[in-house]
């Protein structure tokens, strides 16, 4: 399930222009490397939490990461990008296979921070991502 989540986030993102002139579409990406492609959107950690609602355990809440690289000095580019990813994220519910339903998608909350080398800029957008599962 987690990652069909992070399957459809990143079609989201890449599929919005308001996203795509900030951070081309080949930049948003699962990966490991650093460094990462500057500016870049990470597609980085998750976790899948039962969210208790049943007994049938058709409910999970997916907490999942986005990191945001930028080489710049200030935090400008790396929040307007995140702007754009929360604007992006906010647009419909996202599409999943059959059998999955996306009940809610929040941003729970942006981060930016100041890389310690002086050249970079970091971004850390964390969302809660509710699924409901169809189950026989």
């Amino acid at each position: 399930m987690e990652l069909e989540v992070q399957k459809a986030l990143r079609a989201r993102l890449v599929s919005q222009q308001l996203v795509t002139p900030l951070v081309p579409a080949a930049n948003i990406l699962d990966t490991n490397q650093r460094p990462a492609p500057r500016p870049s959107i990470i597609l980085g950690e998750s976790q899948a939490v039962d969210e208790g609602t049943s007994l049938r355990r058709s409910h999970t809440r997916i907490y999942h990461t986005l990191h945001i690289w930028v080489r710049e000095p200030s935090l400008e580019r790396a929040k307007a990008i995140g702007g754009a990813v929360r604007t992006a994220l906010m647009n419909g519910r996202l599409a999943l296979p059959e059998g999955l339903h996306c009940a809610d998608l929040l941003v729970a909350s942006q981060r930016y921070l100041r890389d310690p080398d002086g050249e970079h800029s970091h971004g850390v957008v964390t969302l809660e991502i509710l699924i409901a599962e169809a189950r026989p």
